[in-house]
């Protein structure tokens, strides 16, 4: 159910979609990765009664994806605020072999056969084979980056269907706890050129499985919404 929103000294309210204060895991799944042999790991925790989500990686990877979808047209607005306890000191994001964070918001827009061209079509075929779900058709993939002078947007050196958005970069602020609000649409079009999808979905990750270390990270809340004149 929806719910109307205004935050004092400002005019305009928010209608949110949704909003996981990560009281439990019940609206997540955990997404593993096939002949991946190290898992990270989420928990909940609290302290003086404020639950939050714990991300653990050590030489891993895997995610939490959200149960429902939503329309990044209707609801374009997500907030979410998350903490870090430490970078990766072997963080690449040009390469392979450093392309890990300690955490990531990931929207993700849904593949739609219909709209692919035929090679296209194949790829997802074979990737449905090993995933048992089709993949992402494209994904903004928010982190906090390890590197202070990592671009701000780029392409994942995995995939041309993946775009990096580095909200927070290196470790000045780590283990403080940090709130971001990003707008789908305008990122989706600065990152790729073109408009979205209408169908997302959002996957959190810590991963360390390339780099070879650990981290931890943690995410207070995170929220879906639209602002309403």
């Amino acid at each position: 159910m929806s719910v109307l929103l205004a935050s004092a000294g400002h005019a305009q309210q928010r209608e949110v979609l949704f909003r996981d204060n990560f009281v439990n895991l019940q609206n997540w799944r955990p997404l593993y990765f096939p002949g991946m042999p190290r898992h990270t790991t989420y928990i909940i925790e609290s302290k003086e009664d404020d639950p939050y989500l714990k991300a653990e990686s050590n030489a891993s990877a895997s995610a939490l994806v959200y149960r429902g979808e939503f329309d990044a047209y209707e609801y374009p607005r997500v907030r979410w605020c998350w903490r870090v306890d430490n970078v990766y000191q072997r963080g690449d994001p040009g390469k392979k072999s450093g392309d890990d964070y300690p955490i990531r918001v990931q929207i993700i827009f849904k593949y739609d056969p219909d709209k692919a061209d035929r090679l296209k079509r194949v790829e997802y075929a074979l990737a449905k084979k090993v995933y048992g779900e089709y993949p992402p058709g494209s994904t903004l993939s928010y982190v906090w980056a390890s590197r202070q002078d990592q671009k701000t947007i780029m392409k994942s050196p995995f995939s041309d269907t993946i775009r990096i958005i580095a909200l927070e970069k290196g470790p000045r602020l780590c283990t403080t706890w940090r709130e971001e609000e990003i707008d789908i649409l305008r990122d989706y079009r600065l990152a790729f050129g073109t408009d979205p999808p209408h169908t997302a979905g959002i996957v959190i990750m810590n991963d360390s499985d390339d780099t070879g270390e650990r981290s931890v990270s943690y995410v207070r809340f995170i929220e879906v919404s639209r602002s309403i004149p």
